[in-house]
C-alpha cells in the first residue's frame, strides 16, 4: 500500500526547515513511529539568496534551482509540495505551472489565519515583517489588501533592523536575542508610536525561529510558518484517512 507523503522545499534557511519539520512532527501527535507522517525533505541549501535576486543585487537566479526540486518532488510521487521560503514565492505562480502537484501557499495561508483571528472590520492596520525582497515582490501586500486590510512596512531603519534579525542572529548563527526581535514587533503594534498597528504577521520562517523560541501569546502575532504548521498537518492527515479508506 501506498501512503500518501508531501514534499518539503527547504534550505532557505536550513535552522528554519528544521524549525518548520519540528513542528509538523509535535502536530502530529504521534505516540509511535507509524502515527508520524511521511514526507520528503529537500534541504537544498545551494538555492542562490532570493531577496539579492529580486532586489537586482544579483544575478544569480534561484528559481531554475527551486524549479528542479519540485520536477523531483513530482517523479517521486508527492501529493502536495511545501514551498518552505517566504521570499521564495515571488516565483509561485512559475512554480505551480510546473506541476500538476499542488504547492501550499504561504502568504495566503497566512492571511487567511488573520482574517479568522482578527476580521477586517475589527482591525484594520497589518504590519509586515519580513525580507526586503518579500516587501519588493509585494506578494503579501497584495494578499493583506486583497482582504481588506491597510497593509504597513517598516521605515527604512526598522528594515535593518528586521534584516539583522534574518541574516545575523539566524542564518549566521548569532545567540538568538529575545529583546531585539520583541522591540521590533512592539514599535510596530505600539498604539502610541509611529505604526500603531492592530496586528502583525511574520513573514519570513527565520522570524519565525525567534518566534518559536521567544513565543509571545499575549502578542496579536501571526506567524505564517506557524499557519503553514497546520495547513500541511491538516492536507497530510486528510490525505492519510482517504488513502486508508480506499484500501
Amino acid at each position: 500500500m501506498k501512503r500518501p507523503f508531501f514534499a518539503v522545499l527547504g534550505g532557505m534557511g536550513t535552522l528554519a526547515t528544521e524549525s518548520y519539520i519540528r513542528l509538523v512532527n509535535q502536530a502530529s501527535h504521534a505516540h509511535c513511529d507509524q502515527e508520524y507522517l511521511d514526507y520528503v525533505v529537500f534541504n537544498d541549501a545551494s538555492v542562490p539568496d532570493r531577496t539579492a535576486f529580486i532586489l537586482g543585487r544579483s544575478d544569480d537566479d534561484p528559481f531554475p534551482v527551486i524549479a528542479d526540486d519540485i520536477k523531483k518532488a513530482t517523479a517521486i510521487g508527492a501529493d502536495f509540495i511545501v514551498l518552505t521560503c517566504n521570499t521564495a514565492h515571488y516565483f509561485y505562480d512559475r512554480f505551480q505551472a510546473l506541476t500538476p502537484v499542488p504547492i501550499l501557499h504561504m502568504p495566503r495561508g497566512a492571511v487567511h489565519a488573520l482574517s479568522a483571528r482578527y476580521p477586517a472590520g475589527q482591525v484594520s492596520r497589518v504590519a509586515f515583517l519580513g525580507t526586503e525582497g518579500s516587501r519588493a515582490s509585494g506578494v503579501y501586500k497584495h494578499e493583506v489588501e486583497h482582504a481588506g486590510y491597510t497593509f504597513i512596512e517598516p521605515d527604512a531603519q526598522l528594515q535593518q533592523r528586521i534584516d539583522s534579525l534574518i541574516y545575523d542572529d539566524v542564518k549566521g548563527g548569532r545567540s538568538l536575542d529575545e529583546y531585539r526581535y520583541l522591540d521590533a514587533i512592539t514599535q510596530m503594534l505600539d498604539k502610541g508610536g509611529k505604526y500603531h498597528c492592530d496586528a502583525a504577521i511574520l513573514g519570513c520562517t527565520e522570524l519565525s525561529v525567534l518566534n518559536e523560541a521567544f513565543p509571545h501569546h499575549e502578542l496579536p502575532i501571526i506567524d505564517a510558518q506557524a499557519v503553514l504548521v497546520e495547513d500541511t498537518v491538516h492536507l497530510a492527515m486528510a490525505a492519510r484517512s482517504q488513502s486508508a479508506d480506499h484500501n
